[in-house]
C-alpha cells in the first residue's frame, strides 16, 4: 500500500497515500481492529452538519475567516450527501468519548478542503483540523450532540412514519371487524366473546400509548450539548456559540433543537438516550405480544385456531410441501428481542458516567440507532407484508364461539355462579352444549336460556340490575 506521512501531537503515522482521513484516525484504525461493527453513517452526518454549523457561526462572530468557513460549509455537505462515506472506517469500539471519530471528521474535513484549494493532503494548511475545523468544540460536547441529531433525524424521518402506518392500519381492522363475534381467551384457555375488531382495538391502543412514550422522550433528546467543550464550561467557545449552534441546527433539520440548559449534564450523562431506548425498549414489548397474539390466531390451518388469515409470502418448510408459516411475525419478534437487549446495554453504559464524562457513549449511539433502524424496517415488512392482509375466517370463528362453555358466564345473574359452574363441567364432560345440560336437569327455561345466552349482548357492560 502506497503510503504517506502525517503527523499528530504523538509523531510521525504512515497514512494510506490517497486518504482524507489522517493521523489520528490512522492510529485508531491500527490500535482499535475489534469486530465489524462501525459508526454508523447517520452520526457521521450528523457530525458534518455539527462542523458546518459550527464554521458558520464561528465565521459570523469573527472567529473563523470568511473563505476558511465557506470552503468547510461546501466540504460538510459532501460528507452530509454520502459522498465520502469510505473516509470513515473507524469501529464502535475505540475511544469511549468518540475522540477518534470526531478527529476523523476533523482530519476528512480538512483534508478535502486543502485538497479542493489545491495544496497536498496532510498538509493540514491553510485549513487545520484542530485550529479551524474543530474550533469552538471538544469531543466532549459535539459527539453527544451528534449522538441526540442522528437519534432525532431518524426517529422523526424513519422510525415514527413506520409507527403511524402500523396504526393506521390496526384502527382499520378494529372498524372492519367491529361486529365479528369471536371466543375470547385467558390463561390461553376459554373466556368469555368478544369481538375481532375489540381484539385488535388493543394492538391499536399499545402502539398509540407506545408512539407516546417516545414523543415523551423527544423533548430531552432536542436539548445539545455543542457549547459546552470539554467539562461543560464552554472554555474555548464563543458565549453566543451554543445557542447560535443550536438555533441554526434546528432551522437546518425543522426539529425543534435547543442548546441544554447545564452542559455539565449533558457531557457527564447520557440520560437522554436512556429514556429514549426505554421508550423504544416499549414499543418492542409491544411488538412482542400482537405479533405472538397473531401468531397464535392464524396457527393452523387444521391443527390450530386458525380464527385469521394472512398473506402467503413464501414456501415454510423444505421437506414439507404446501407449509406456509407466520415469517412476518417471527420477524418482528426477532427484532423486539434485540431491541431488548439493545436496551439493556444502553441502560449499563448510561449508568457509568463517571465525574464529568460517560465514556460509553459510541455503544451507547451504535445501540440506540440500531433499533431504531431496525425498528423502522421491521414495523414497515410487519404491517405491509402481514397486518394489511389479515383477515378473519368467519365460519371457524363462528365454530368456536358456539361451542364455548363460558357462554354459561351469561347465566351467572340467573342461576349463581356455583350452577353455572356444574353446567359448563358437565356439557364438558359429557360433549353436551350447555343447553342440553340446562334443560336436562331444569336449572332455566329454554325461552330464558335463547335470552339469556346471546354473545352479542355479552360484549359490554350490561347487568343493570
Amino acid at each position: 500500500m502506497n503510503t504517506r506521512i502525517e503527523h499528530d501531537s504523538m509523531g510521525q503515522v504512515l497514512v494510506p497515500t490517497n486518504a482524507l482521513y489522517g493521523a489520528q484516525t490512522q492510529r485508531s484504525i491500527n490500535n482499535f481492529n475489534i469486530g465489524q461493527e462501525l459508526i454508523p453513517k447517520s452520526l457521521i452526518k450528523a457530525y458534518a452538519l455539527i462542523k458546518q454549523v459550527a464554521a458558520q457561526v464561528n465565521s459570523e462572530l469573527g472567529l473563523l475567516k470568511k473563505e476558511f468557513a465557506e470552503i468547510i460549509i461546501k466540504t460538510c455537505q459532501e460528507v452530509i450527501d454520502g459522498k465520502l462515506d469510505k473516509e470513515f472506517p473507524l469501529k464502535i469500539w475505540q475511544t469511549g468519548s468518540g475522540t477518534q471519530t470526531n478527529m476523523n471528521l476533523n482530519e476528512v474535513i480538512a483534508n478535502r478542503c486543502n485538497q479542493i484549494l489545491g495544496f497536498e493532503l496532510g498538509c493540514n494548511s491553510p485549513i487545520h483540523p484542530n485550529d479551524h475545523v474543530n474550533l469552538g468544540q471538544s469531543t466532549n460536547d459535539s459527539f453527544p450532540t451528534a449522538m441526540h441529531i442522528a437519534a432525532a433525524l431518524e426517529l422523526n424521518h424513519r422510525l415514527l412514519p413506520s409507527i403511524n402506518n402500523l396504526i393506521k392500519t390496526l384502527d382499520e381492522k378494529t372498524n372492519k371487524f367491529s361486529s365479528i363475534i369471536k371466543m375470547g381467551r385467558t390463561h390461553m384457555q376459554d373466556a368469555t366473546p368478544i369481538t375481532l375488531g375489540q381484539e385488535f382495538s388493543a394492538y391499536a391502543y399499545q402502539i398509540k400509548e407506545a408512539k407516546k412514550y417516545i414523543l415523551n422522550a423527544l423533548p430531552s433528546i432536542y436539548e445539545l450539548a455543542l457549547g459546552g467543550t470539554a467539562v461543560g464550561t464552554g472554555i474555548n467557545t464563543h458565549p453566543d456559540f451554543a445557542q447560535k449552534t443550536a438555533l441554526l441546527i434546528a432551522q437546518k433539520t425543522g426539529l425543534a433543537f435547543i442548546t441544554s440548559p447545564n452542559k455539565f449534564a449533558a457531557l457527564a450523562s447520557n440520560d437522554p438516550c436512556a429514556n429514549l431506548s426505554a421508550a423504544l425498549n416499549n414499543l418492542s414489548i409491544s411488538l412482542m405480544k400482537i405479533a405472538n397474539d397473531i401468531r397464535l390466531l392464524s396457527s393452523g390451518p387444521r391443527g390450530g385456531l386458525y380464527e385469521i388469515s394472512m398473506a402467503e409470502n413464501e414456501p415454510g418448510s423444505s421437506i414439507m410441501p404446501g407449509k406456509v408459516n407466520p415469517t412476518q411475525c417471527e420477524a418482528i419478534t426477532m427484532i423486539a428481542a434485540q431491541v431488548m437487549g439493545n436496551n439493556t446495554a444502553i441502560t449499563i453504559a448510561c449508568s457509568q458516567g463517571h465525574l464529568e464524562l460517560n465514556v460509553f457513549k459510541p455503544v451507547i449511539i451504535r445501540n440506540l440507532l440500531h433499533s431504531i433502524d431496525i425498528l423502522s424496517d421491521g414495523t414497515h415488512s410487519f404491517n405491509e407484508h402481514c397486518l394489511i392482509s389479515i383477515a378473519p375466517n368467519i365460519d371457524r370463528l363462528k365454530e368456536l364461539e358456539t361451542r364455548s362453555l363460558m357462554l354459561v358466564t351469561a347465566l351467572t345473574p340467573h342461576i349463581g355462579y356455583e350452577q353455572a359452574a356444574k353446567i359448563a363441567k358437565l356439557a364438558h364432560q359429557q360433549n353436551k352444549t350447555l343447553k342440553e345440560v340446562c334443560l336436562e336437569l331444569n336449572v332455566i327455561s329454554e325461552e330464558l336460556f335463547d335470552e339469556a345466552v346471546k354473545p352479542e349482548t355479552m360484549l359490554s357492560p350490561n347487568r343493570i340490575k
